[in-house]
Protein backbone atom coordinates (compact mmCIF):
# COMPACT_ATOMS: atom_id res chain seq x y z
CA UNK A 1 0.00 0.00 0.00
CA UNK A 2 1.01 3.62 -0.79
CA UNK A 3 0.19 6.34 1.71
CA UNK A 4 1.74 9.56 1.21
CA UNK A 5 1.79 12.59 4.19
CA UNK A 6 2.00 15.86 1.89
CA UNK A 7 3.29 18.92 4.29
CA UNK A 8 3.50 22.61 3.20
CA UNK A 9 6.75 24.46 4.72
CA UNK A 10 6.18 26.88 7.44
CA UNK A 11 5.42 30.09 6.92
CA UNK A 12 7.98 32.13 5.85
CA UNK A 13 8.86 36.26 5.96
CA UNK A 14 8.48 36.13 2.25
CA UNK A 15 4.36 34.67 2.81
CA UNK A 16 4.30 37.30 5.54
CA UNK A 17 5.43 40.06 2.73
CA UNK A 18 3.12 38.69 -0.21
CA UNK A 19 6.73 37.96 -1.86
CA UNK A 20 5.88 34.92 -4.27
CA UNK A 21 9.45 32.75 -3.77
CA UNK A 22 9.18 30.25 -6.59
CA UNK A 23 12.87 28.96 -6.63
CA UNK A 24 13.84 31.52 -4.20
CA UNK A 25 13.81 31.21 -0.22
CA UNK A 26 13.18 33.35 2.59
CA UNK A 27 13.88 32.07 6.40
CA UNK A 28 11.06 30.49 8.30
CA UNK A 29 9.11 33.04 10.75
CA UNK A 30 8.98 32.13 14.20
CA UNK A 31 5.26 31.25 13.34
CA UNK A 32 6.68 28.88 10.43
CA UNK A 33 8.78 27.02 13.56
CA UNK A 34 5.74 26.94 15.61
CA UNK A 35 3.93 25.14 12.71
CA UNK A 36 6.57 22.65 11.54
CA UNK A 37 6.78 22.02 15.47
CA UNK A 38 3.16 21.53 15.34
CA UNK A 39 3.54 18.76 12.36
CA UNK A 40 6.36 16.96 13.53
CA UNK A 41 4.18 16.35 17.22
CA UNK A 42 1.06 15.13 15.18
CA UNK A 43 3.11 13.09 12.74
CA UNK A 44 4.76 11.20 16.16
CA UNK A 45 1.11 10.53 17.39
CA UNK A 46 0.29 8.70 14.42
CA UNK A 47 2.81 6.46 15.21
CA UNK A 48 3.42 5.61 11.65
CA UNK A 49 6.37 3.21 10.14
CA UNK A 50 7.78 5.59 7.65
CA UNK A 51 9.52 4.28 4.79
CA UNK A 52 10.71 7.25 3.12
CA UNK A 53 11.17 11.17 4.64
CA UNK A 54 11.73 13.33 1.14
CA UNK A 55 11.92 17.26 0.59
CA UNK A 56 12.00 19.89 -1.46
CA UNK A 57 15.99 20.98 -2.00
CA UNK A 58 14.88 24.25 -0.73
CA UNK A 59 16.28 25.47 2.17
CA UNK A 60 12.33 26.36 3.55
CA UNK A 61 11.52 22.97 3.11
CA UNK A 62 15.00 21.69 4.77
CA UNK A 63 14.57 24.38 7.40
CA UNK A 64 10.77 22.45 8.28
CA UNK A 65 12.00 18.74 7.26
CA UNK A 66 14.81 19.12 10.54
CA UNK A 67 12.41 21.09 12.56
CA UNK A 68 9.26 17.87 11.99
CA UNK A 69 12.67 15.65 12.50
CA UNK A 70 13.22 16.82 15.52
CA UNK A 71 10.02 15.45 17.06
CA UNK A 72 9.06 12.65 14.87
CA UNK A 73 11.16 9.10 14.40
CA UNK A 74 11.97 9.74 10.94
CA UNK A 75 14.28 8.26 8.30
CA UNK A 76 17.19 10.76 7.35
CA UNK A 77 15.18 13.67 4.90
CA UNK A 78 16.35 12.92 1.34
CA UNK A 79 15.91 15.87 -1.28
CA UNK A 80 14.46 15.72 -4.27
CA UNK A 81 14.35 18.38 -7.21
CA UNK A 82 11.27 17.27 -8.05
CA UNK A 83 9.34 18.57 -5.20
CA UNK A 84 10.92 22.03 -5.50
CA UNK A 85 8.53 24.98 -5.66
CA UNK A 86 7.33 26.40 -9.09
CA UNK A 87 9.40 28.41 -10.34
CA UNK A 88 7.97 31.85 -11.76
CA UNK A 89 11.06 32.80 -13.53
CA UNK A 90 11.89 36.59 -13.63
CA UNK A 91 8.45 37.06 -10.91
CA UNK A 92 10.47 35.07 -8.23
CA UNK A 93 10.80 37.31 -5.05
CA UNK A 94 7.88 39.64 -6.35
CA UNK A 95 4.86 41.14 -5.29
CA UNK A 96 1.46 41.21 -7.34
CA UNK A 97 2.45 45.00 -7.30
CA UNK A 98 5.58 44.60 -8.51
CA UNK A 99 4.72 42.22 -11.48
CA UNK A 100 1.64 44.78 -12.38
CA UNK A 101 4.42 47.84 -12.27
CA UNK A 102 6.68 45.70 -14.61
CA UNK A 103 4.71 43.92 -16.68
CA UNK A 104 1.57 46.10 -17.02
CA UNK A 105 -1.70 44.14 -18.21
CA UNK A 106 -0.45 40.91 -17.94
CA UNK A 107 -2.26 39.58 -14.89
CA UNK A 108 -5.53 41.13 -16.69
CA UNK A 109 -8.44 38.19 -16.67
CA UNK A 110 -5.96 36.35 -14.10
CA UNK A 111 -7.89 34.56 -11.16
CA UNK A 112 -5.99 34.32 -7.84
CA UNK A 113 -5.56 31.06 -8.78
CA UNK A 114 -3.90 30.83 -12.28
CA UNK A 115 -1.61 33.85 -12.53
CA UNK A 116 1.29 31.68 -11.11
CA UNK A 117 1.48 30.20 -14.94
CA UNK A 118 1.54 33.88 -16.68
CA UNK A 119 5.13 34.37 -15.90
CA UNK A 120 7.29 34.98 -19.26
CA UNK A 121 9.99 32.76 -18.47
CA UNK A 122 8.14 30.70 -15.57
CA UNK A 123 7.59 27.05 -15.38
CA UNK A 124 4.55 26.00 -17.17
CA UNK A 125 1.75 23.90 -15.44
CA UNK A 126 2.15 21.00 -17.45
CA UNK A 127 5.84 20.98 -17.34
CA UNK A 128 5.37 21.00 -13.29
CA UNK A 129 2.57 18.44 -13.57
CA UNK A 130 4.54 16.07 -15.37
CA UNK A 131 7.59 16.11 -12.74
CA UNK A 132 5.41 15.95 -10.14
CA UNK A 133 3.61 13.03 -11.59
CA UNK A 134 6.98 11.26 -12.21
CA UNK A 135 7.36 11.30 -8.79
CA UNK A 136 4.39 10.69 -7.55
CA UNK A 137 4.80 6.88 -9.53
CA UNK A 138 7.92 6.00 -7.84
CA UNK A 139 6.23 6.35 -3.95
CA UNK A 140 6.13 3.30 -2.63
CA UNK A 141 4.87 2.47 1.43
CA UNK A 142 4.44 5.48 4.02
CA UNK A 143 6.73 8.53 2.64
CA UNK A 144 6.41 12.20 4.37
CA UNK A 145 6.87 14.75 2.03
CA UNK A 146 7.71 18.21 2.78
CA UNK A 147 7.22 20.69 -0.11
CA UNK A 148 5.24 23.76 -1.17
CA UNK A 149 1.94 25.85 -2.05
CA UNK A 150 1.68 24.78 -5.75
CA UNK A 151 3.44 21.65 -5.38
CA UNK A 152 1.11 20.96 -3.21
CA UNK A 153 -1.82 21.80 -5.24
CA UNK A 154 0.09 19.52 -8.54
CA UNK A 155 0.27 16.55 -5.91
CA UNK A 156 -2.96 16.09 -4.56
CA UNK A 157 -4.46 17.00 -7.96
CA UNK A 158 -2.26 14.38 -10.10
CA UNK A 159 -3.16 12.13 -7.05
CA UNK A 160 -6.59 12.39 -7.69
CA UNK A 161 -7.43 13.38 -11.16
CA UNK A 162 -8.21 17.12 -11.04
CA UNK A 163 -8.53 19.30 -13.88
CA UNK A 164 -5.56 22.35 -13.55
CA UNK A 165 -8.42 24.84 -12.65
CA UNK A 166 -9.76 22.53 -9.83
CA UNK A 167 -5.90 21.52 -8.78
CA UNK A 168 -5.09 25.86 -8.35
CA UNK A 169 -8.16 25.97 -6.66
CA UNK A 170 -7.08 24.02 -3.80
CA UNK A 171 -6.53 25.04 -0.16
CA UNK A 172 -2.77 25.10 1.00
CA UNK A 173 -2.80 25.86 4.26
CA UNK A 174 0.69 25.32 6.59
CA UNK A 175 -1.00 24.05 9.53
CA UNK A 176 -2.08 20.73 7.81
CA UNK A 177 -0.75 17.55 6.93
CA UNK A 178 -2.18 15.78 4.02
CA UNK A 179 -3.37 11.69 3.60
CA UNK A 180 -3.50 10.35 0.12
CA UNK A 181 -4.29 6.94 0.74
CA UNK A 182 -6.39 4.47 -1.14
CA UNK A 183 -7.73 6.86 -4.00
CA UNK A 184 -8.03 9.84 -0.85
CA UNK A 185 -6.93 12.96 0.46
CA UNK A 186 -7.70 13.73 4.32
CA UNK A 187 -6.33 16.89 5.60
CA UNK A 188 -5.27 16.31 9.37
CA UNK A 189 -5.05 19.18 11.27
CA UNK A 190 -2.40 19.79 14.10
CA UNK A 191 -4.07 23.01 15.43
Amino acid sequence: MTEIYLIRHGETEWNVQGRFQGKLDSALTDTGVRQAEAIGRRLAGLDLSIDAFVSSPLRRTRQTAAIIAGSANLPAVQCDDRLAEVSLGSWDGLTHIDIDAQWPGLLDGSTPFDWFFRSPDGESYDAAFLRIESWLRERQGVTVAVSHGLVSRIIRAAYSGLSKAEALSLPVPQDVIWRLSNGRIEPLSVS
